[in-house]
């Protein structure tokens, strides 16, 4: 069996006296897209921090590519190949749409590569193509979550983390920013992805886990996780 990319195990992560995480466990497999379905304050964008190296975890393990990452800085665990396009999408409103792309690379110094990234991340995102010398903070949502995904592209991760990419965003838009991923996932980057909008989240990945207040209750392939009637009545409607 192949080795997973990310392999998590009991993992636990508490905010002061408020405990986020109890104990979760799972494996990203390479070339998968995986991903984490649950309501809000579930624990998933916990999980994507304390991947990140942005919390610290009480206990557990972390691994990526066969390294302990306890303990490392945000920027050693971009460099690994792990980068996160956050929740809100965290674009910087002053700079430009190029700079925000650039920035994304800046744990990088081979200029033909960066070069190539930023041409791939245009073609993949037209519209950041023609709005390249725009101040991000004047794009519309969708804009600026395709900036945030693109600037997550450019440090060239073979694990992409997306967290919540549909937040707030018209239904066409949505749709467009998957099959992207699917695209970027068809192009050999892993994906880690964690979204409320669970229909389109279990159409979109190989596999999945639902969080239930910082445990996992169920996982499997996402089409048969689709089909469970505990996942029908509390997160599709059905």
């Amino acid at each position: 069996m192949e080795k997973p990319l990310l392999e998590i195990d009991d993992l636990a992560v508490s905010y002061g006296a408020i405990q986020a995480l109890h104990g979760v466990s799972f494996r990203v497999p390479p070339g998968s897209i995986v991903t984490l379905i649950g309501a809000n304050g579930a624990g998933k964008s916990t999980v994507l921090r304390a991947v990140s190296g942005l919390v610290k975890p009480d206990r557990g393990t972390l691994r990526f590519k066969g390294v302990d990452l306890r303990g490392l800085a945000p920027h050693l665990i971009v460099r690994l190949g792990l980068a996160q396009s956050p929740e809100g999408r965290g674009v910087f409103p002053n700079m430009t749409v190029e700079e925000n792309l650039r920035l994304g690379a800046y744990t990088r110094d081979d200029r033909a590569g960066i070069r190539r990234d930023l041409t791939r991340v245009h073609e993949l995102f037209p519209r950041l193509s023609d709005r390249s010398r725009q101040a991000a903070g004047t794009l519309s949502g969708g804009e600026q979550q395709m900036l945030a995904m693109g600037r997550a592209l450019m440090a060239r991760p073979e694990l992409l983390l997306l967290d919540e990419p549909s937040l707030g965003l018209a239904p066409q838009v949505v749709e467009a920013l998957f099959e992207i991923v699917k695209q970027i996932n068809r192009e050999g980057t892993t994906v880690l992805l964690v979204e409320q909008n669970a229909h389109l989240a279990l159409e979109t990945a190989h596999w999945a886990y639902v969080l239930e207040t910082g445990r996992i209750i169920l996982e499997g392939e996402a089409a048969s996780v689709r089909k469970d009637p505990r996942v029908k009545a509390a997160y599709l409607g059905e």
